[in-house]
């Protein structure tokens, strides 16, 4: 069984565009062992890649239907870097066999209207893409008044098949290669994007909410690796939101296998902050340290950004001055994906990841224990790092990391 999976944005990248179809097919077999899959082979060919799975039949043989193929195929939809993948048929770059290879294909369909689309990556083939798409609709349409393509109600009615340029009931793709011509019908879209990992890593702060899972999902569709940090207060009840927070990494280890998570006690920070702290200014401080403490882990694993799922104006240490004063804590960039969405949008995506469902159920959010009535929306730096004086920030910072437990998710 043939799969071709085609990209987009790799094909733009020069001089780095081996370095990024590497990592693709890397990512592309990690995933497909993920779930089980058994291939012979994934390789690159003629900038596109190229999957054997192991199903004992000739390569190249008949393949059923799209609807029919076990739900595993759904491990290619969470590659990033995939544009979009398809079952292919191949057959040899001569135009009679092509010919023969199309209407064999067409055979296990049911259509009455058709459109051909042939590509040449091969420009030296004898034929066009345009009189390919000319001779192989002139032979499906042949071949059906000689009853080739009878209707399937076993009557000797013909079936009127007719050509329609723009809306056809099915498109017949061929893609004439160097070496084999490939063809098929289908094509299922992937996440598109970059393969993980070509970006580098950064740190993601993820709290149990439904706005940092979607964040960390669009940095990974950037390439970029997220190494997660969660800061929670040890109360009543926490242990469930920190399970809460392992399935969330479970959710998003469909796009990020074998994620690893720093787990941050914040409790002691948030009992000094509280007694010696001025009150509307707790949360902004609370940000700082977590900042300071996620730059830490960032230089320790060799990342180099902050991922927050921050959204402008959501809550009160999400205004613009507020932003500003929390960012300077640390000299790594903070990377904001969602900082123009609305929270509807926010949402859909959640849903569409697998996060939604997990992100709603109750949590222990520590930014929110201890917040004052009236928290300040326009923080001032120097305000904020007089009543930072008050603190032993280095010392609070050390025991923090100290009691930070790892995992892998």
């Amino acid at each position: 069984m043939l799969i071709i999976v085609h990209y987009a944005e790799i094909a733009l990248k020069g001089g780095n565009r081996n370095f990024f179809e590497k990592r693709l097919v890397e990512n592309i077999k990690k995933s497909l062992q993920a779930n089980g899959i058994v291939f012979d082979y994934v390789k690159r060919i003629y900038g596109r890649i190229l999957i054997n799975l192991s199903d004992g039949e000739e390569e190249g043989g008949k393949l059923p239907p799209m609807k029919e193929l076990p739900s595993f195929l759904n491990a290619l939809k969470s590659v990033f870097g995939v544009a979009h993948f398809s079952l292919v048929e191949k057959c040899d770059k001569d135009i009679e066999k092509i010919k023969e290879k199309a209407l064999d294909v067409l055979s296990q369909k049911d259509f009455q209207t058709f459109k051909v689309e042939a590509k040449r990556s091969d420009k030296k083939f004898v034929l066009t893409s345009q009189q390919v798409n000319e001779q192989i609709g002139e032979e499906i349409l042949r071949k059906t008044i000689a009853h080739y393509l009878c209707d399937r109600t076993n009557n000797e009615q013909e079936r009127k098949i007719k050509v329609d340029l723009h809306n056809p009931d099915i498109i017949l793709y061929i893609e004439i290669t160097e070496k084999d011509v490939f063809l098929y019908t289908e094509k299922i879209k992937g996440p598109g994007g970059l393969p993980l990992g070509v970006s580098g890593k950064a740190v993601c702060l993820i709290s149990g909410g439904i706005d940092s899972p979607v964040a960390a999902w669009y940095l990974m569709k950037r390439g970029v690796e997220n190494i997660f940090v969660h800061f929670y207060s040890t109360q009543q009840g926490y242990e469930k939101s920190l399970e809460k927070v392992r399935d969330l990494l479970r959710a998003l280890n469909a796009f990020q296998l074998n994620s690893k998570i720093y787990f941050v006690p914040f409790s002691d920070i948030q009992k000094e902050i509280l007694l010696n702290t001025q009150a509307d200014l707790r949360v902004v401080l609370y940000r700082r340290f977590m900042f300071r403490v996620s730059q830490e882990i960032a230089f320790k694993e060799n990342a180099k950004a902050l991922i927050t799922g921050e959204n402008v104006g959501q809550v009160a240490s999400q205004t613009l001055d507020n932003m500003l004063v929390i960012s300077q804590a640390t000299t790594l960039p903070i990377l904001r994906p969602l900082a123009g969405f609305d929270k509807i949008e926010i949402i859909e995506i959640a849903k569409k990841i697998g996060a939604y469902n997990i992100s709603i159920l109750p949590h222990l959010d520590c930014c929110s224990m201890f917040a004052p009535e009236h928290p300040a929306t326009k923080a001032n730096l120097k305000e904020v790092q007089k009543e930072e004086k008050k603190l032993k920030i280095r010392k609070l910072i050390t025991s923090a990391l100290k009691n930070t437990k790892i995992e892998n998710i």
